[in-house]
Formats: structure tokens, sequence, C-alpha cells
């Protein structure tokens, strides 16, 4: 127990203490979001906002993964380090894109042709070391329909790949509003906590890392915001949920938990598909769907609270029928 409560409180004081140095730093630097022209007007006023503040709880987790370092010397179970390894890769790719941004002045990075070929080289790189580290198996267990499919590995890892870069993506798409993105991966990290601190994983204390990490940045994150994470933040944590759901064996188990994500990329999708069929018309006011619900009325505390919750919901769903 103390493996997993000890790494958790060691990032969220981390996480506290480094907010604020690291804010003032990013101020000095002049790295501030840039909101696109045919985003919300009301965000207008959030031009500036410190961005990039992803690196506060990356270190934090760091940290919080330094104190797990004499357990992981004795077990000698380099998991948890291959959950920090795919969560920074994907981080490294969020941070060239808010880097590119930056350069240019504009809120439009890499190209999506290159980030999706990064992502798709650390997710078949990630799945193949965990298979000839004997740490994954082949086979897919459908949550609640308890079947369990067994797959060519070749099909796997295109199905391994497909849902990694599909959710990290999602996560980035998440993180549209203040303190969204946070809260919401933050409950998703207590729950992989729980279930693999049950199972005695070693993976659990990097869940309660993140959570430790994500608890501390959202005192700084929530509405208003003093900083945002920027993709470097938000492709981490794309990274960090995957990891755990693969830890955990159960990657399909993204499916419930990430419920928010998953809704979200849905309504993208939705609006561009029916704007494209129906020549011009929309079926959301807005997409990503909290954009939507923004338009409707919705504050954006409220929209944070009410998702935040369905989150909870699922996972305690997913825990108990899964």
């Amino acid at each position: 127990m103390l493996n997993i409560i000890i790494p958790g409180l060691t990032a969220l004081v981390a996480s506290v203490l480094a907010a604020p140095v690291t804010i003032r730093k990013l101020k000095s630097m002049h790295v501030g979001q840039k909101i696109l022209e045919d985003g919300p007007t009301w965000h207008a006023k959030k031009e500036n906002t410190p961005t990039m503040g992803g690196v506060i709880f990356i270190f934090a987790v760091f940290v919080g993964m330094a104190a797990q370092l004499p357990s992981m010397m004795i077990t000698r179970d380099l998991r948890p380090l291959l959950m920090l390894a795919l969560s920074f890769v994907f981080g490294a790719v969020g941070f060239a894109d808010d880097i590119t941004k930056i350069k240019h002045k504009e809120n439009k990075g890499l190209s999506a042709a290159q980030k999706l070929l990064l992502q798709i080289a650390a997710a078949a790189l990630f799945v193949t070391v965990m298979r000839i580290s004997g740490y994954l198996e082949p086979s897919l267990y459908v949550p609640f329909f308890k079947v369990t499919l067994n797959t060519p590995w070749l099909l796997y890892l295109a199905i391994a790949v497909f849902i990694i870069v599909g959710t990290d993506n999602a996560v980035n798409l998440t993180d549209g509003i203040d303190g969204l993105c946070t809260s919401v991966t933050a409950v998703c990290a207590l729950f992989f906590s729980v279930m693999l601190g049950m199972a005695d994983h070693p993976g659990a204390g990097f869940a309660s890392t993140l959570f430790g990490a994500l608890l501390g940045f959202f005192m700084f994150n929530k509405n208003p915001a003093k900083v945002f994470m920027g993709d470097t933040g938000s492709l981490f944590l794309g990274g960090a949920v995957c990891a755990m759901a693969f830890m955990y064996g159960v990657p399909l188990i993204i499916l419930p938990v990430g419920i928010i994500f998953f809704t979200e990329t849905l309504s993208v999708i939705l609006q561009v598909a029916y704007f494209k069929l129906t020549h011009g018309k929309r079926l959301f006011k807005m997409s990503p769907l909290h954009h939507h619900l923004e338009k409707c009325g919705w504050s954006e505390w409220k929209i944070v609270i009410v998702f935040t919750l369905i989150t909870c919901a699922a996972c305690v769903l997913s825990a108990l029928f899964a």
C-alpha cells in the first residue's frame, strides 16, 4: 500500500511546488496560447495564457517514479518504466508540436501526417517491447461481455496501435476548456491505481503518481486557468492512459473508462460527416462536444463537473461489472 500512496503524495507535492515556478518561467519566455480564429469567440480572453504547462505534471510524475526506484530495483520489474516511456515519448511529440506553434506564433504545429507517423511508431515499439518482454499476450478481453478474442500477433499489433493512437488523439481533443482533460484523466488514473493495486501490480504506483501529479496541476489549470497543459501534456496523458490499460491487461477497458474521450471524438467525427453529407449543415453548434455545450449556455465549471462525474460512474461500473 505504501508503494502506491508514497509516490502519489510525492508527485502531488512536486506538482504543487513546481507549478508557480514553471508558470513564471513560461510567462517570462512569452510561451502563450494562441486561440484558433474559428474557435469559441469567448475564449479570446484566454489568448497568451501560458501553455506547455504539461511539463509540470510530467516533472511531478518523474519525481514520483523516483520514489519507486528502490522497490523496482528489488523486484527488477521494469513495467512502470515502460509505462513512463510510452507516456514520455507521446509527450515529446506534443512538445515538438507546441514548440512549432510557438515558433510560428499560431495554433498550428506539426502536420497531421507528422504527428500520426510519430504516434504509430511509438505505439508499435511499446507493444512490441511488451510482447518480447513477456508482459503481453495477443488476446483481447471484451469488457462487460466477458469474451476473450485470441488473435494472430500481427493483427493484435495493428489493433493495439489503432487503440493507442486513437486514444492519444481522443485525450488531446478533450483538452479544450479549463481543467477538463486534467480532471477526467485524474479519475482514470485513480481507477487504474485501485485496480492495479488490488492485483498487486507494480503499475499501480505509476497510476497513483499520475493521479497525484494531476491533482496538483488541477489547482492551477481549473477555471480560470493560470496555465494550459498544451499538446505536451495532453499527448503525454493519452500515452499514460494507454500504458495503464495495457498493463492492466484489458486494453478495451479504455472505452468505458475513457467514455468522455471517445464521446468528444465521436462528436467531431459526426460533425464532419454530417457537414459533408448535408453540404454545410451542422449537427452540433460546435465540436467537440464541450464547445457545443458552452454554446448551449453551460459554464466551463458545469461541463467539467458533469463530465468528471460521468467518468466516475463509468469507472465504478467497469470495476464492478467489466
